[in-house]
């Protein structure tokens, strides 16, 4: 599995995220990006939402793809290891 990364985030634990929730919050209105990790395979991207916000159609999913995979044919990616997935995730 490969991961590309285009900015650094904050990966927090569920419970981490109950406790703090304000906290996170509000990075995340000042544009942090923030994961949230629970349990063993699973985690969340949390995200602010406002009005001119709209869900991504398939064209525009397809059009995402299609960037992201010119971008790596370019070279224009980061590739983690295997070991720097699990550490950046947690596991």
């Amino acid at each position: 599995m490969v991961i590309y990364w285009v900015k650094f985030m904050l990966i927090i634990s569920s419970r981490e995220f109950r406790q703090n929730q304000k906290h996170y919050l509000d990075l995340i209105d000042k544009n942090e990006n923030v994961i949230i990790h629970r349990g063993k395979d699973k985690a969340y991207r949390i995200s602010s939402v406002d009005a001119k916000d709209t869900l991504m159609n398939e064209e525009e999913f397809i059009n995402k793809i299609n960037h992201s995979f010119q971008q790596a044919l370019d070279g224009n990616i980061t590739l983690l290891t295997k070991e720097q997935q699990s550490i950046l995730l947690g596991l």
